[in-house]
């Protein structure tokens, strides 16, 4: 199996881009927040002048005939540098692609080897799911949010689980590999969002809608969704995860009986992932339960969430197992 250098070189900097540009979109869509305020100052300031008071300051004058001036509002300056965010965001995503397939490309297989291309798969199919389910207007101040944590978990793919293009271990190169790997990763991102949302409920539970607060976290609840649209999102998000995340543990399980000539053997790997499946299984189940629907459910999904972390991080570069392929060393 032979390596491109010059296409792994590309990939690597496709992934550099993506990380820098998500940098940029995070701080335009935090900008979002800080000028939201300046907005409803000048919201104010316009139904002043309805009422016939004083001009606005943001506001400018057209003529609309003769002896008559005509008041036009400028576009509020969070709107657009929400759009200008949310723009950049698609451009991440096209690059995180570009990074995988070089990747590919370079190495001549499937580039799920080791943690860095984990997780990079796994952000591109948090960002790419994010653009989907968050494309609505009531959904799109969650951004901030969900780019927090992918901007984490991308610093540490290309620092601390940064591993160079390389051909796997000889037990990875198998066609169940593309199969069993692409759908857990595909489902970690997933569960990504929907951590998020719970995490969003939790705190909009805190800070309800229409109270006046102060504080740090008051101010961070200020335009978030009410608290039943969070928790929708998190329930629905999180059917799309549930059974791919699962059917990624069967076909794991079958490609071990393959590998290994047992279908399970309570390996740490998979010991902890058949744990995390089974909280959310528990959180799908306290969801449809009465008194259960509201923190409780939350608490469960943000376990879920923690217990992933803990598989991907701990198990794979702390305890010994027949998945320590992390390419670490």
């Amino acid at each position: 199996m032979t390596q491109n250098d010059t296409l792994a070189r590309y990939s690597d900097w496709a992934f550099e881009s993506a990380f820098a540009v998500l940098v940029l979109a995070l701080v335009l869509l935090v900008a979002e927040y800080a000028a939201h305020r300046a907005d409803v100052v000048a919201e104010r300031e316009r139904e002043l002048v309805a009422a016939g008071r004083r001009p606005a300051s943001d506001t400018v004058e057209r003529t609309a005939g003769p002896g008559r001036v005509e008041e036009a509002p400028k576009r509020a300056l969070s709107q657009r540098l929400g759009n200008m965010g949310r723009a950049l965001v698609v451009v991440v995503a096209g690059l995180q692609v570009a990074s995988i397939v070089l990747r590919g490309l370079a190495t001549e297989r499937f580039p799920l080897g080791n943690m860095y291309e984990f997780v990079a798969m796994a952000c591109t199919a948090a960002v790419i799911f994010g653009l989907i389910v968050l494309r609505k207007p009531a959904y799109r101040t969650m951004w901030v949010y969900l780019l927090v944590p992918v901007l984490i978990l991308m610093f540490l793919a290309a620092t601390v689980l940064y591993a160079d293009a390389a051909p796997v271990v000889p037990a990875l190169r198998s066609f169940w590999l593309p199969i069993h790997v692409t759908i857990i990763s595909v489902g970690s991102g997933i569960f990504l969002v929907s951590g998020v949302a719970s995490l969003l409920f939790l705190l909009r539970i805190r800070f309800p809608k229409g109270e006046e607060r102060s504080g740090v976290f008051a101010s961070l609840a200020e335009r978030l969704p009410d608290a039943q649209t969070l928790d929708r999102l998190a329930y629905r998000t999180t059917i799309i995860g549930f059974p791919l995340f699962g059917a990624g543990i069967i076909l794991g399980a079958i490609w071990a009986e393959a590998a290994w000539g047992r279908f399970w053997g309570w390996d740490p790997k998979e010991t902890v992932s058949f744990i995390t499946w089974v909280v959310y299984a528990a959180y799908l189940h306290a969801r449809a339960t009465s008194g259960w629907r509201n923190t409780r459910a939350a608490w469960i999904n943000v376990a879920g969430f923690v217990a992933m972390l803990f598989n991907l991080f701990i198990i794979n570069m702390v305890v010994s197992g027949l998945h320590s392929y992390a390419g670490l060393n």
